[in-house]
């Protein structure tokens, strides 16, 4: 299937933002995606997986937000340095809840939407949050969400996800490995325990599998961590929109 993408820039209250849009050619429309990325922000190996998401038959639109920093900016693994991740780290602890989902909708104002249309989404690390807020705050809207190598789904403030995960409504697939010490499995388990009754919330442990599993150019790729949130993930997509 050939694939079109695009990025597109787009006016936010914080400044400009880039978008980056990717769906199968034609005139048939597809269901929409909407991607968080992870800590290392937009980089090549989002835009490979959102090229293989889309060639599912999918519309996917991922905001960058990190734009209050710059513009599109992003590692690999193997261009990473001291100062590339000193960087990260303070873009990713400048994010809020508030602003990301700004962002989400700046980004899905771009795309040709229906007023009944059905949306998924799907993020990675600090996406994982994202996600979660996602479908709490527009539960008409979006129809299903997934997660992989989650982060930051408990904290000690009054708004952590875990106090109000046992009120999510729509199915949910969580993939963790058991090797995550960035954000262990230990550091989620209260989100998990909120969520263990909820028969429409999937969680997968893998065994050996760290954090940063899914990306092949990562040194910590699990390719059976992988494998298994992208069949998951697709099989949620394709009961819940298609």
């Amino acid at each position: 299937m050939d694939i079109i993408e695009e990025i597109i820039d787009t006016e936010t209250a914080d400044g400009p933002m880039a978008v980056a849009i990717a769906r199968p050619d034609g005139e048939e429309r597809y269901p929409t995606i909407a991607v968080f990325h992870d800590g290392p922000g937009m980089r090549g190996s989002n835009h490979d997986f959102n090229r293989r998401l889309a060639a599912e038959g999918y519309r996917v639109v991922m905001p960058d937000l990190y734009h209050r920093h710059g513009r599109m900016l992003g590692w690999e693994s193997h261009e990473a340095t001291d100062e590339t991740r000193a960087k990260a780290i303070e873009m990713l602890y400048s994010l809020t809840d508030e602003g990301i989902q700004s962002d989400l909708d700046d980004a899905l104002a771009l795309v040709d939407l229906t007023e009944d249309e059905k949306l998924g989404t799907i993020g990675f690390c600090l996406g994982a949050r994202a996600i979660y807020r996602t479908l709490m705050r527009l539960p008409d809207r979006f129809a299903c969400g997934a997660t992989w190598h989650p982060s930051f789904l408990v904290d000690d403030t009054p708004e952590s996800p875990h106090l109000t995960a046992s009120q999510l409504a729509q199915p949910v697939y969580i993939g963790i490995g058991t090797a995550d010490e960035v954000q262990s499995i230990e550091m989620q388990q209260k989100f998990f325990d909120a969520v263990a009754d909820l028969p429409h919330v999937e969680v997968d442990f893998f065994e050996g599998a760290d954090h940063g599993f899914t990306w092949p150019s990562h040194p910590n790729y699990h390719q059976v961590a992988a494998a298994v949130s992208w069949s998951n993930t697709t099989a949620l997509f394709a009961d819940h929109l298609k």
